[in-house]
C-alpha cells in the first residue's frame, strides 16, 4: 500500500476533454486534485466533487507558480488556438512559461499530453506545437512523461453529424479502408492519471491507441448500423479543404498546419511507432463505444 499524501495533483484543461477526464480519474481514485482554470466560474462542479480551485492564465508566470506549487504531480496540457494566426507563437510562449512555472514550483514530476509524431522534426502541421512543448520542457530538465495519444475518436464529432444528416460520412483521412491508430480521450485521461501515481521520474515518452486501430469506413459502418440505415464515405479532396472547415473558424495558419498534418497521417510519415524509444501503451475504449455515444448526442 503506498503512503497517502495531502498535496494534490495538478490538472490543467479541466474544460477540455482530456483534462476532464484526467481529473475525473484522479478523483475516482481517491486522490486530491487541484484543477487549473482561467475563470473559476468554470470549476463549481470540480470544487462540488472535492476539488481544489487554482485561477491561472498559462501566459502568466506568477499564477503558473502558484497554480503548480506544492503538488505531487501535473496534467499539462498546451491548448491549440486555431483561431489565431500567431498560433505557433502562442504555443512557444506557453511551453515557456510552463517550463519555468515547473522549475520555480519545483514540481515533481509532470505528464504532458502531446501526439504521435511529436519526435519528427518537419512535416507535421498542427504536431510541431506539441513538438515545442516536449523540447522546452525536456530542455528544462523537468521529469516529463510526454503522452502521445493518437488521432482522438472524438474528432469524428463533425462529420458524425454530417452523416446523420445526408447518409454520406466526409473523411479527410484516405484511403478511407486504412487502418488508424486512435483512442479515446477517456482513455487519455486515464492513462494521465496513472503515469502520474507511478512516481516515475526522468523524461519519456509514451504512446496511446486504442485496443485496435481503425479506418474511416469503421466508423461509417458504426453509424449505419446505429441509424439503421446506410451511410457511405466521402474523401474530400485537398482542394475542398478550406470550404468544409469554414464552420472551424481556422486562421490561415491554422488551416496551413491542419493541411500539412493529415497529408503526413494519409502517407504515414506520422506513425505511432516511429520513435523506437517510446513506450507503448493501449486503451480499452472501442470505437464503436465512442461513436454510438456521438450519434446519440445529435440526435
Amino acid at each position: 500500500m503506498t503512503a497517502y499524501s495531502p498535496l494534490p495533483y495538478a490538472v490543467f484543461g479541466v474544460s477540455g476533454r482530456t483534462g476532464a477526464a484526467t481529473a475525473d480519474a484522479l478523483l475516482r481514485s481517491g486522490q486530491p486534485v487541484r484543477v487549473v482554470v482561467r475563470d473559476s466560474a468554470k470549476a463549481q462542479a470540480w470544487a462540488e466533487r472535492g476539488a481544489e480551485v487554482a485561477v491561472a492564465d498559462l501566459t502568466d508566470l506568477a499564477a503558473m507558480t502558484q497554480a503548480l506549487s506544492q503538488v505531487q504531480g501535473a496534467y499539462v496540457v498546451s491548448p491549440q488556438h486555431y483561431s489565431r494566426e500567431d498560433l505557433f507563437e502562442r504555443a512557444e510562449l506557453i511551453a515557456e512559461i510552463t517550463a519555468r512555472a515547473a522549475i520555480a514550483a519545483d514540481v515533481p514530476r509532470l505528464v504532458a499530453l502531446s501526439s504521435v509524431g511529436a519526435d519528427r522534426e518537419s512535416g507535421t502541421g498542427w504536431i510541431r506545437m506539441n513538438r515545442m512543448f516536449e523540447q522546452r520542457l525536456t530542455d528544462a530538465g523537468v521529469s516529463t512523461i510526454f503522452l502521445r495519444a493518437a488521432y482522438f475518436m472524438e474528432n469524428w464529432m463533425p462529420m458524425v453529424g454530417q452523416a446523420m444528416r445526408s447518409g454520406t460520412l466526409p473523411t479527410f483521412l484516405a484511403p478511407p479502408q486504412r487502418l488508424l491508430p486512435m483512442v479515446a480521450t477517456v482513455d487519455v485521461g486515464s492513462a494521465a492519471a496513472a503515469l502520474l501515481q507511478e512516481k516515475r521520474t526522468g523524461t519519456c515518452a509514451v504512446t496511446l491507441a486504442g485496443p485496435k486501430d481503425y479506418a474511416p469506413n469503421d466508423v461509417a459502418a458504426i453509424v449505419s448500423a446505429t441509424l439503421e440505415k446506410p451511410v457511405d464515405v466521402a474523401v474530400l479532396p485537398e482542394t475542398e479543404w478550406p470550404e468544409a472547415l469554414a464552420d472551424a473558424h481556422f486562421s490561415k495558419a491554422a488551416l496551413a498546419g491542419f493541411t500539412e498534418m493529415t497529408r503526413g497521417l494519409n502517407c504515414s510519415h506520422i506513425d505511432i511507432k516511429s520513435d523506437p524509444r517510446a513506450v507503448e501503451w493501449v486503451g480499452t475504449t472501442p470505437l464503436e463505444r465512442v461513436i454510438v455515444e456521438l450519434v446519440q448526442g445529435q440526435r
